[in-house]
């Protein structure tokens, strides 16, 4: 696996609220893990071969475990979620207009964000005609799979 795609994955696992990140590229597999460390912050990954599980953990602050997060209060409508890890962006580009505001008419085919990952932008689609009630991410952020983005109502 490239260096590079290993160095993208450690950012988007250690830039994100997920735990743990698993994966396979030919005969190559790899695992990384957000374990707390009581000191500073430590990045490390491990190549491993197939069938030999080996963990590579990634050192976060305890702040950002999901027992130190406050519950999410519930959504009401429909819910735009992600569909993958990666960062969150509102335009397709920094020097165009934002895809939706709130009070934006979607139909359920029409583009609402991007999701960079691994350095590939994909056009998330609202999934719902309505209007975008609420925007639960801020432009820039990472996110995580399932993660909701839009309020659609």
């Amino acid at each position: 696996m490239d260096l590079r795609k290993l160095k993208t994955l450690i950012d988007l696992v250690a830039d994100s609220t997920i735990a743990e990140l698993e994966v396979t590229e030919g005969d190559s597999k790899v695992r990384i893990v957000k374990t707390p460390a009581a000191s500073a912050q430590q990045m490390q990954y491990v190549p491993m071969q197939m069938g030999a599980p080996m963990q590579a953990p990634v050192a976060t602050s305890p702040a950002a475990s999901p027992s130190a997060e406050a519950e999410p209060a519930a959504l009401v409508g429909n819910v735009v979620k992600s569909p993958m890890v990666g960062t969150f962006y509102r335009a397709p580009g920094p020097d165009k207009p934002a895809y939706v505001e709130v009070g934006s008419s979607v139909k359920a085919a029409e583009p609402v964000c991007i999701i960079e990952a691994m350095k590939l932008l994909n056009e998330i689609e609202a999934g719902f005609d309505g209007t975008i009630r609420e925007i639960l991410v801020e432009n820039g952020q990472p996110v995580e799979f399932g993660q909701p983005l839009f309020l659609v109502g």
